[in-house]
């Protein structure tokens, strides 16, 4: 990889002594200890990500990555490619479901276009990091070139960067992309050593027998690419750009010391990956949700994962991580503004 950006550089330390002092904070809150649950492990493990023993989730980043996938022409999305171009606008116009949720959260919505069949050129709001139009059919040879792979990494950290320049506490990253359930299952089943029958999904919306072809696709894309060996070169042969911007962009804020909050099957596929090629990327990494797409509680026990909600999404864009954030606020305020014992004049015991 390039002196830009060097995926296995090690992740940044986690802040122990910040998270063991809001450890020692939530026992003297006026509450039974552990009586608010997973909030209370939410607000230490935000302390320790954030190194300050009060955090805060007032500056939220959103970047969704959107790019076409060669494996569309097999006939595995229930939507034309057409599609992946046309939502690049509605992100930027405010329509999409992740633009409104961005609003709704106060947070900066980054929308950039890494490549799409329908290209609908440049549109004010977003950022085109070009690449290609699509990805090669990973049927029928390696999804990315060595550049390609780097290139959609590069983005990933490039938009990282822009974060940490706007002062972001939390990095979420999103994907739009026809064909790209394919594309993640295809990544999942390769890092997972599973069969895709145990993790394809509907996707877009496929009936079972879509199911069906869809297993049938990725069992060929595996075969042909059995021989990569590693984490980057699964994602090269198999992945999409917008899922190798997510797993470059998780792996840059782990080195940087920014929180990830990891959104649905896609964005976990990435994760994994991200993890696999730089171990240390975990532990900065908090998941957001359990998705409806079924092999997304496969990818999440494989990375030790205890998703904040369960909502039955299954839409990508980032709306799920999006949706989570409102509770990880609540948890950071409980944790900042409850009283302790000693303040309120109650007695601990």
């Amino acid at each position: 990889m390039s002196d830009i950006f060097d995926p296995t550089r090690p992740a940044a330390r986690v802040d122990t002594g910040a998270a063991e002092a809001a450890r020692l904070r939530q026992a003297r809150l006026t509450k039974p200890p552990g009586s608010l649950g997973r909030l209370e492990d939410a607000a230490i493990a935000l302390a320790g990500l954030q190194g300050r023993p009060l955090p805060t989730l007032e500056r939220v980043w959103i970047s969704v990555f959107a790019a076409d996938h060669g494996v569309a022409a097999e006939g595995v999305s229930a939507f034309p490619q057409a599609v992946t171009g046309e939502m690049v606008r509605n992100f930027a116009g405010g329509g999409a479901a992740i633009s409104v949720l961005a609003r709704q959260l106060g947070a900066t919505l980054d929308v950039v276009h890494l490549g799409s069949v329908n290209d609908p050129g440049a549109i004010d709001g977003v950022r085109r990091d070009w690449i290609a139009p699509m990805t090669a059919n990973f049927c029928a040879g390696p999804a990315m070139s060595e550049l390609q792979l780097r290139t959609a990494l590069e983005a990933g950290a490039a938009s990282v960067a822009l974060a940490r320049a706007a002062g972001a506490e939390l990095f979420i990253g999103g994907e739009m992309g026809i064909a790209n359930t394919t594309s993640a299952t295809a990544l999942a089943c390769a890092l997972l050593d599973a069969a895709p029958a145990e993790l394809a999904g509907a996707g877009t919306g496929l009936d079972a027998a879509g199911i069906r072809h869809k297993i049938r696709v990725v069992e060929r894309g595996l075969q042909r690419h059995a021989g990569a060996a590693t984490a980057m070169e699964r994602l090269r042969c198999l992945g999409g750009f917008e899922i190798a911007a997510l797993s470059g962009a998780c792996i840059a804020a782990a080195q940087a010391g920014l929180p990830v909050l990891v959104d649905g099957f896609i964005g976990t596929a990435a994760a994994l990956a991200a993890v696999q090629a730089n171990a240390g990327v975990r532990d900065w990494l908090l998941f957001s949700h359990r998705s409806r797409e079924h092999g997304h509680a496969r990818l999440l026990d494989a990375l030790q994962a205890r998703p904040l909600l369960d909502l039955d999404m299954r839409l990508g864009e980032a709306s799920g991580a999006a949706t989570a954030v409102p509770l990880l606020r609540l948890a950071c305020a409980l944790h900042a503004e409850m009283a302790t014992f000693e303040q309120a004049g109650v007695s601990a015991s």
